[in-house]
């Protein structure tokens, strides 16, 4: 019973429209979304689990919650390997967009808001239309092995 309303609520799920209008598709991994955040001031990954009406980890049930874990460490860890970067930065607000998402950003010591958090500071600076490809091509890439699917 349980399978079914896990295949029920994935179903159902759709993402936030701010997230679908901020990011590119990466892949499925086997609970979440993965996504590009198109800002090319910092790689950025973000996970969104795919179920309907999630705002908090909690609402996730201890198998899932263990594998939103595991999809987070291995997208920070890849990520680092992609990015050479000196810090990874994991992070589940949900202020503006309550829908359950958490965000994977290498940071820079010389990055523009080194060492202060992203959020709120500077001007997002999106992806060149060949430069988005290329990076949604390497990221696909990467995760093609945990991938459930790609567009």
């Amino acid at each position: 019973m349980k399978s079914s309303t896990n295949t029920l609520l994935m179903a159902m799920f759709e993402l936030h429209p701010k997230l679908a209008q901020d990011t590119f598709y990466i892949a499925d991994l086997p609970l979440c979304r993965l996504l590009l955040m198109n800002d090319r001031r910092y790689p950025w990954l973000i996970l969104v689990p795919r179920q309907a009406s999630l705002t908090e980890v909690y609402q996730l049930d201890q198998v899932q919650q263990h594998q939103l874990w595991d999809e987070s460490a291995l997208v920070g860890k890849r990520l680092m390997q992609f990015t050479h970067a000196d810090k990874l930065n994991i992070a589940a607000l949900g202020n503006q967009v309550p829908q359950l998402h958490v965000h994977h950003v290498a940071r820079f010591h010389n990055d523009s808001s080194w060492p202060a958090p992203i959020w709120g500071l500077g001007t997002p600076q999106p992806y060149q239309p060949e430069q988005s490809q290329n990076v949604i091509a390497s990221l696909q890439q990467i995760f093609a092995d945990v991938s459930t699917h790609l567009d």
